[in-house]
């Protein structure tokens, strides 16, 4: 006669269950799925560091940024516009596209290519904003900029 302990059973699996919701990575992609939430995607950036000749950045968002989806743009806010940080610029908003960087390093990030300090030309605004995956900025009125002088 084979007997089976299915109360053993569930309670491993219940307990495995339990393991994965509170670790981390587990926990944060079933918190913040990539999909914007009613109130729409939102990053603010909450720390920025001097690392090396570039800024190290610290973001709270809304959501998980996957650059094949919805993801982050970053641009010096002194140069460009909220509206300029995306390819439809032009399109939508009738100004000229600027210059980003898109990525999804979350939630820290170091400054590089369209946001690196090298391009800044005096700039010390740091600016932020969700985009899609054809990197248009997902809504205008969502974006988030911060003084970044005492770390350049």
């Amino acid at each position: 006669m084979q007997t089976t302990n299915h109360g053993t059973a569930a309670a491993a699996l219940i307990a495995c269950a339990a393991a994965l919701a509170t670790s981390g990575s587990a926990a944060d992609a079933q918190e913040k799925p990539n999909a914007c939430p009613v109130d729409g995607c939102v990053i603010s950036i909450v720390g920025v560091e001097k690392h090396g000749d570039e800024i190290e950045v610290t973001f709270e968002a809304n959501f998980t940024p996957d650059v094949s989806k919805n993801h982050i743009h970053v641009w010096w806010g002194d140069r460009f516009t909220v509206e300029q940080a995306g390819r439809a610029a032009e399109t939508h908003y009738g100004v000229k596209q600027g210059v980003w960087h898109r990525h999804d390093q979350y939630p820290v990030y170091v400054t590089t290519e369209g946001a690196s300090t090298s391009i800044r030309e005096g700039s010390t605004t740091l600016c932020v904003t969700a985009a899609d995956r054809d990197h248009n900025v997902l809504d205008v009125a969502l974006y988030h900029c911060m003084d970044v002088s005492g770390s350049l």
